[in-house]
């Protein structure tokens, strides 16, 4: 297995995790570009995306139709992205104006046409020449009492979905958002006894057809 990043950073910090959890010999890393893989035609039974294609800038189905170029002729080709979440129960209207915010609806921006939404990745997959497109979510839930590592991963969790958009809410949904996220106030929603939250991710794929050539036509 090998994976690929850009960031050097990101690379040591895998590489120092597949070797403390023994699977150093079985994974291997390159640094890369998602627009130009660094690897040979046909190479891979199966080639995957996390948070990658239709996250970053680039038009999604190129970067699929890539992603086939490396893969074999029937192997998959697939997309696993982040797609919704509930982790502020008990403030239904604050969490849905958190997620009105830029970053809440990240990482679609105003300017975006419907198709180019993450969640409408099927097309893309149908677009790059992929057979039989699917989808399946896959549900993780958090409940109290939580683990001192789950506290500290739940608040960071709230920190990357929606980051410190002051600008963007009311001065009472801001102090109360502060509020809430403060592992160590007293208003902790992640010290709560009926605390509960979940957070989806959803995997989309398809089969890369014998004959297919990189642009996604058949031959």
């Amino acid at each position: 297995m090998i994976g690929l990043d850009s960031s050097a950073e990101l690379l040591a910090v895998a590489e120092e995790s597949v070797r403390r959890w023994g699977a150093g010999d079985r994974v291997s890393f390159r640094r890369g570009d998602a627009k130009d893989l660094p690897f040979e035609a046909d190479t891979f039974d199966w080639v995957w995306s996390a948070d990658c294609v239709g996250f970053i800038p680039g038009e999604p189905v190129e970067l699929v139709r890539e992603m086939a170029r490396v893969a074999r002729p029937g192997g998959t080709v697939a997309l696993l992205l982040w797609s919704s979440q509930q982790l502020l129960p008990g403030y239904p209207f604050l969490e849905a104006r958190l997620n009105g915010t830029r970053a809440g609806a990240a990482p679609a921006t105003a300017d975006w046409p419907p198709e180019r939404h993450p969640l409408r990745a099927l097309g893309w997959l149908s677009r790059a020449g992929l057979r039989g497109p699917a989808a399946r979510t896959f549900v993780t839930d958090v409940h109290a009492p939580l683990a001192e590592d789950q506290r500290a991963a739940v608040t960071s969790l709230l920190e990357m979905r929606w980051g410190n958009p002051e600008a963007e809410l009311s001065a009472e949904d801001w102090r109360l958002y502060q509020r809430l996220r403060d592992r160590d106030g007293p208003e902790s929603i992640v010290d709560g006894e009926d605390y509960f939250g979940f957070f989806t991710y959803t995997l989309f794929w398809g089969i890369v057809q014998r004959g297919q050539t990189p642009e996604g036509e058949l031959i």
